[in-house]
């Protein structure tokens, strides 16, 4: 953790020992009375937390906020196909981390329908992976995430005024890496272990999509994600 995360946090805070936090401030980081952590709050900013006490029950700390840059997310969607939970929980952890605002978890033609139900999401368990990509990072963003149960209804989900671009490598198209970018937000569609069918791809293009590709190979959902990612971003010129 390059970062500790709260819901909310006010000048005196107390947190239980059982807390995985409280453990990782006790046996990792190994800090004393007195000493600091860096700590923030989802969404809002981060600061300084100073401990105060350490019980065989708790830990006391008092915060201090001291900037609010840090819970800024970049201007860019993931709509995503659902894919096996276990690569699933990867793409959400290095999206979050890579500072993405909204991620849109869609089931797709192919793709097996049974993952939506999946634990991961009953459980909650995703919003978990969602703080920890975001204290890797050492910031406070945590992106949205939204469900849809098809690529049409996901169109429903997306700004208008958002650029569109989904990555495929059966139609013709244009490398990502040269890809021109003309709005502030941008939307990447990517697809899953089997792809998108030409039935999907008639509705991105009636959605305003324009094709992209990250060359001739056939890669993993996560690595399309995480590498994507990387050169839309660094096309935005946010990294």
């Amino acid at each position: 953790m390059n970062i500790i995360l709260f819901e909310a946090l006010s000048a005196q805070n107390e947190l239980p020992m059982q807390d995985p936090r409280a453990q990782h401030i006790c046996k990792i980081l190994r800090l004393k009375e007195g000493e600091s952590f860096q700590a923030g709050i989802i969404n809002v900013g981060k600061g300084t937390a100073t401990l105060t006490a350490l019980e065989k029950e708790r830990i006391t700390f008092r915060f201090v906020l001291e900037e609010t840059e840090s819970a800024k997310l970049y201007p860019v969607t993931l709509l995503v196909s659902q894919v096996r939970p276990i690569c699933m929980r990867r793409i959400l952890r290095e999206s979050v981390s890579l500072g993405v605002e909204r991620i849109i978890l869609c089931t797709t033609e192919t793709g097996e329908k049974s993952y939506a139900q999946a634990t991961l999401y009953t459980s909650g368990e995703y919003h978990s992976i969602l703080l920890d990509g975001a204290m890797q990072s050492g910031k406070c963003g945590v992106s949205a995430v939204q469900f849809a149960p098809s690529v049409a209804s996901a169109m429903h989900l997306l700004e208008q005024d958002s650029q569109r671009i989904v990555l495929d490598n059966v139609r013709e198209s244009t490398s990502l890496a040269r890809y021109a970018l003309h709005a502030s937000s941008v939307v990447l569609a990517i697809g899953g272990e089997r792809g998108f069918t030409d039935n999907e791809r008639t509705l991105f293009d009636l959605n305003g999509f324009s094709f992209a590709s990250l060359g001739s190979r056939i890669l993993r959902t996560e690595t399309a994600c995480s590498a994507g990612l990387a050169v839309l971003l660094g096309r935005m010129g946010l990294l």
